[in-house]
């Protein structure tokens, strides 16, 4: 991680999120702890969230199931998204009676209908109050088990939270519930086992308007208060614990704190069992996982990339002993929007195994659901965990025996049938069909399905040889499939990789190659400008098109090129100054807060220099490492390409001498004296110069369409930066919005013909 300025964040309250499970269909019997007794839940009063528990009664004991949503990005230039929310997720929340509803983040939109200005939109925010009360209604379950997290979206220009403009404190669930703080807990305890739910809100603490707000900034309070609520109950003895933790932005999105210190450190060293979180949307790919694992060696190259989804395995010494300390690990899952792709996340917990389902409701409403609870995905499980506890004999739980499944379903249940795959032969081979029967309780939750079998008779060591499918039959003749997804028994991990453009988010540490991409970039352009300068002033070699022709070579030819680019004076010293003018000073001055009344700041490659509202102090630099989205694009798609494209129209025109000085048939050692024979010669090469200009240079057409491409793409990206922060061009960001366009066209114009 870049060593970045950022500002000194104020204060943060510690505060836990407590949950009630209710449902009116269903009865579902909950108590609700602080401090030892119980008490009454009073949604209506806003109180402390601190130190709650919600003790879940009824069957199924062995099991729990929370339900995540993401990204709803509710619009009033999009109605169909909040129509279709309140449409299908109340009825589905109904039939799946979930002990808890996290939704992480980005719950309205903040643009303008072209996308270009984003700041927060109050109407908006109406509507997300008014859908969400009509879901708790809908569902039947008390709202106080809903919990939604702020997204960058929902900071969009948010100078002070708390302030007029920081509409989530006073529209969503959480600040209708006074859970004001950064991190919100709440503990779902059965008879013998402990679920930690601990959220986290990492979005800027002064929230800059997109598109520099991107970034998760966790401070070193906020991670001390989420390592606090993670081992709140490490002290105490009797009952396993599982932990979960849940946030907007990824970890490839988010900052490290002033001390250097991450949200991956946090999660490993309490061995949390899986990071919930959104942003990324589907755009990206379906695959947007990542395993993490504590491993020394490789702790420098994972501080700036992840190559593959599942990280290789530490060779860690096996510990068979009772009280052996978890290995430490945890699954990162990224899950899909609800902006376009209506996507909603069931996540169980069976007897300490994390598993979770991806639904997709763009084709409508599900009658039935199916949730394989175990045997776990290979492909998604703690595997080094499991792993251990399978080569360790006596660890193995008596959850191994049973294969099981949760099954949500608005009909009544004739049939459930599991089904095993052995893909050893080339194709899958049924080689298991059994019934499975349901747990009866007199109170009961929802409904878990068990099947006793052999778990031995599936050891093998490749992950993905055997494969689960369980089909479920309703009263009404439906048959509903679980996907089919591999498992290994033993906890060998299978395999999946990443496309490029999941590697891209999900395995890249921006945050982290901010800096070194910047510094790499600047000293690349440096090189390209001074060095040819020195090799022109101090070497004896003359490189030029000549010289190439003799001597063809790639060093030849960069050299060449680059010289050429010297020899013409003007256009290198302008990209120089404009090179060191991006280092040095402010590139923008922008409106960067929704408020519209003159407070602006300055834009450079470090953040935005801002000054708080009510307050004479200023931040430095906040929106760093969001800054990239606008350094780095126009480094790499204007700035560098502008440079060569004017080393070549350099080095073009002396292919055109070349050219023309061989067709014209000029010689040093003419006889200036023979005028009739000039005058001739003149007129011929005239007509011929003319066709050369016209038909043969086809080289610097090419050049000169670049540089209009250039041009486009710098006018585009100075179009959306005047939207998006209120300036104009002319006015606030001069030097970067007129240096290229006009250092072209004078490379344009002195490379134009021969004098």
């Amino acid at each position: 991680m870049e060593k970045r300025q950022s500002p000194q964040f104020r204060e943060m309250g510690l505060v836990v999120l407590m949950l009630l499970c209710l449902t009116t269909t269903v009865p579902t019997s909950v108590s609700i702890q602080q401090g030892g007794g119980a008490e009454e839940l009073v949604s209506s009063q806003p109180r402390k969230w601190q130190d709650r528990v919600i003790e879940v009664k009824g069957g199924p004991e062995s099991v729990v199931w929370i339900v995540q949503l993401s990204d709803l990005h509710f619009s009033v230039h999009h109605p169909e998204r909040a129509l279709d929310f309140k449409k299908i997720v109340g009825p589905a929340l109904k039939m799946i009676n979930p002990s808890l509803v996290l939704i992480t983040g980005d719950l309205t939109d903040g643009k303008s209908k072209d996308l270009l200005t984003m700041k927060q939109n109050e109407d908006e925010w109406i509507e997300y109050q008014n859908v969400m009360e009509d879901v708790a209604r809908r569902s039947g379950l008390d709202k106080s088990i809903f919990y939604d997290l702020r997204g960058n979206h929902d900071n969009f220009g948010v100078p002070v939270i708390g302030g007029s403009f920081d509409f989530f404190s006073n529209y969503s669930i959480n600040g209708q519930f006074g859970r004001k703080g950064n991190v919100n807990s709440v503990t779902l305890e059965t008879g013998d086992r402990k679920h930690v739910f601990v959220g986290l809100d990492s979005t800027m603490s002064t929230g800059l308007r997109g598109p520099t707000n991107l970034f998760g900034h966790p401070t070193d309070q906020l991670l001390s208060q989420i390592d606090s609520q993670l081992s709140q109950w490490d002290s105490q003895k009797g009952k396993s614990i599982t932990k979960i933790s849940f946030g907007h932005f990824p970890l490839s999105f988010s900052a490290f704190s002033e001390s250097q210190k991450s949200l991956r450190d946090v999660f490993l060293k309490h061995s949390v069992s899986a990071y919930l979180c959104g942003h990324l949307h589907t755009r990206f790919g379906k695959n947007l996982k990542r395993h993490h694992q504590s491993d020394e060696k490789s702790l420098s190259s994972h501080r700036f990339f992840q190559l593959n989804m599942h990280q290789e395995p530490s060779e860690n010494t096996k510990n068979c002993l009772f009280q052996a300390p978890p290995l430490k690990e945890f699954w990162e899952w990224e899950m899909g929007d609800w902006r376009k792709s209506r996507a909603m996340r069931i996540v169980a917990v069976d007897r300490g195994h994390v598993s979770y389902l991806d639904i997709d409701f763009k084709s409508g409403t599900k009658k039935t659901i199916v949730l394989p609870t175990f045997p776990l995905d290979s492909r998604f499980m703690l595997t080094s965990s499991l792993h251990q506890m399978y080569g360790c004999q006596h660890m193995v739980p008596f959850s191994f025996e049973t294969i099981r499944c949760l099954v949500f379903s608005v009909s009544p249940i004739t049939s459930v049938v599991a089904r095993i795959y052995d893909t050893r032969p080339g194709s899958p081979l049924m080689i298991m069909e059994t019934t499975m029967t349901k747990f009866v309780r007199d109170i009961s939750r929802g409904d878990i399905y068990a099947a006793a079998w052999n778990y031995k008779a599936f050891e093998d060591p490749s992950p993905d040889r055997f494969w689960l499918q369980i089909e479920v039959i309703d009263v009404m003749g439906r048959s509903t499939l679980s996907e089919l997804r591999p498992f290994s028994v033993n906890g060998l991990s299978a395999k999946i990789s990443w496309t490029w453009k999941e590697f891209f988010v999900m395995g890249c540490q921006w945050a982290a190659l901010y800096y070194p991409i910047f510094w790499s970039a600047v000293f690349l352009m440096l090189c390209i400008l001074l060095i040819p300068k020195f090799v022109l002033m101090f070497s004896k070699k003359q490189y030029s098109y000549k010289n190439f022709i003799s001597e063809k070579g790639l060093i030849n030819c960069i050299a060449w090129v680059l010289l050429d680019l010297c020899r013409v004076h003007v256009v290198w010293f302008g990209f120089l100054g404009y090179l060191i003018y991006l280092v040095s000073c402010p590139w923008l001055i922008g409106q960067v807060f929704t408020d519209g009344g003159g407070n602006r700041g300055y834009m450079t490659y470090m953040g935005w220099l801002v000054k708080i509202f009510n307050s004479r102090e200023k931040h430095d630099y906040i929106g760093s490492p969001d800054i990239m989205v606008v350094v780095l694009p126009h480094f790499f798609f204007v700035v560098i390409p502008s440079i060569l494209v004017a080393g070549a129209l350099a080095a073009e025109r002396g292919i055109y001498k070349e050219h023309f000085l061989s067709l014209s048939g000029k010689k040093e050692d003419d006889d200036s004296s023979q005028k009739n024979k000039r005058s001739g010669t003149y007129d011929n090469h005239r007509h011929r110069r003319s066709k050369f200009d016209f038909v043969e240079r086809w080289i610097r057409k090419v050049l000169l369409a670049a540089c209009l491409v250039i041009c486009w793409k710098h006018f585009t990206n100075c179009k959306a930066l005047t939207k998006a922060y209120e300036m104009n061009p002319l006015l606030h960001f001069p030097v970067y919005s007129l240096a290229i366009p006009m250092l072209l066209a004078c490379t344009v114009y002195k490379t134009r013909s021969i004098q």
